[in-house]
């Protein structure tokens, strides 16, 4: 008598939402808010570390770099390391080295030690946004896919707001250092991030792990009567993709990759150009140090609330139109910013930008996610989140030394706009027609305790 089989893709996307997708999405989410808290706090610091350490404005550039370069290595060796040794224990990981030596930065002596503290935590920055991504995407169900990765990635801007809110009424009394101190909590989380994460299913079934596979099955299709002869089945991987970084170019995907990874180098450069130095800009605009940590709070409320509602539109109507419209309208933002205008306007224009920008960042995940098939899901995020950090790495410095010029107000945002256009043409050009959502057929299944894992 044959076994009976169950296909987990179909199972997955099928499936309606119940407390374990809760679970998958509240400890992503928590996760994203550190490492969002994290990165945003240099931000936060800048003002008070350029006059402790007597930093010009290229320096403070490059130290803000540090930890984006970190991000790039960490981005590309920590995604492709998950398709590894699974998304779990590479995001223990990451947590462990962006949480810990964010929070040694609190004791850095000079900016060399700093920076050199800044690059390690960078390295788990930037390798647990893509793993976050890909868990998240992997356990949705179909038809919200978008909505809930781009609720889950907003917890990224919900720690920024939370570095910016925090920093506006602490860093003046108790210094920069505080912001670092309270860095180190999730370190205090980890045994408990551990016994509550789940790990990815693809992957379980990958390394036969039945046992743990079938009970999570069981909890999201609780209808399904699963046996110890129950055969799990994943969609079949087509030729090539057990080769991750090559499988990225082949099946007419090349073009598009190259369009995802121009796209995020340029969303980047605009979202930590911003992130960096949005406060610096906005004194020498005028404005009060505690005012200026309220509009990068302001820029972080918009990524939120531009992340979340350009997922809900994603899932009605597709992310490329919806990026490729905020990204324009972030650029067109960007542009006003350099213009007087009242304060409610100017707080608009931010959230805006915010929106547009950090909301956008995360819609390029989401759209990767969903673009590339399950196998080399996550290298191909982790090597478009790295390809990105250049971009980051490039917006702080370039910022610092459009400040040396001494130019107008208004050209300072002209230029952190002109990337937008770049982005929004780049993902015009995206090629749908390889895109794994796009298929209109179902794989055909393939036994895993008779292929081999990828």
């Amino acid at each position: 008598m044959e076994s009976p089989t169950l296909n987990i893709n179909k199972v997955i996307d099928n499936a309606k939402f119940a407390p374990f997708h809760w679970k998958v999405l509240f400890w992503c989410l928590l996760i994203i808010i550190f490492d969002g808290y994290d990165l945003i706090i240099y931000g936060v610091a800048l003002p008070l570390l350029m006059e402790e350490w007597s930093l010009t404005a290229v320096q403070a550039g490059f130290l803000a770099s540090a930890a984006l370069f970190g991000m790039m290595f960490g981005a590309m060796f920590f995604g492709t390391l998950s398709d590894k040794i699974g998304r779990k224990k590479t995001i223990m990981i990451c947590v462990g080295l962006f949480s810990g030596f964010t929070f040694l930065g609190a004791f850095a002596s000079g900016p060399m030690q700093f920076a050199g503290l800044r690059f390690i935590a960078g390295l788990g920055i930037g390798g647990v946004m893509p793993i976050c991504v890909a868990l998240t995407s992997e356990y949705a169900p179909k038809r919200i896919r978008s909505t809930l990765v781009a609720v889950m990635f907003s917890g990224y801007a919900i720690g920024g707001m939370a570095s910016a809110l925090l920093g506006s009424f602490l860093v003046v009394d108790f210094g920069w250092e505080i912001m670092f101190y309270i860095a180190g909590i999730p370190l205090l989380l980890l045994p408990i991030i551990w016994k509550m994460l789940p790990e990815s299913l693809m992957y379980l079934v990958k390394e036969k792990r039945d046992t743990e596979a079938k009970a999570i099955v069981q909890k999201l299709a609780p209808q399904e009567t699963i046996t110890t002869s129950t055969t799990l089945l994943l969609d079949e991987p087509t030729k090539g993709d057990g080769a991750p970084i090559k499988a990225l170019f082949l099946k007419n995907r090349g073009f598009t990759t190259i369009m995802f990874w121009v796209a995020f180098f340029m969303c980047l450069l605009m979202v930590y150009a911003l992130a960096s130095w949005l406060p610096k800009l906005m004194i020498q605009a005028g404005y009060s140090l505690g005012a200026s940590m309220l509009f990068l709070f302001a820029l972080n409320i918009g990524g939120m609330v531009g992340a979340i509602g350009g997922g809900v539109l994603a899932d009605r109507f597709h992310l490329k139109p919806v990026l490729t419209i905020m990204f324009v309208a972030g650029a067109a933002a960007l542009i006003l910013l350099g213009y007087n205008s009242p304060q409610a306007v100017l707080y608009t224009l931010i959230a805006i930008a915010g929106a547009t920008t950090i909301g956008s960042q995360i819609l390029l995940y989401t759209f990767v996610a969903q673009y590339y098939p399950t196998a080399v899901r996550t290298t191909a995020m982790g090597w478009a989140s790295g390809i990105g950090r250049i971009g980051a790495i490039v917006g702080p410095i370039l910022t610092g030394a459009l400040l040396t010029l001494e130019l107008s107000h208004q050209m300072n945002f002209l230029f952190i706009a002109i990337p937008g256009i770049i982005a929004a043409i780049a993902i015009f050009f995206v090629n749908l027609n390889a895109a794994v959502d796009s298929k209109t057929t179902q794989e055909k299944p393939v036994d895993l305790d008779t292929s081999i894992a990828t």
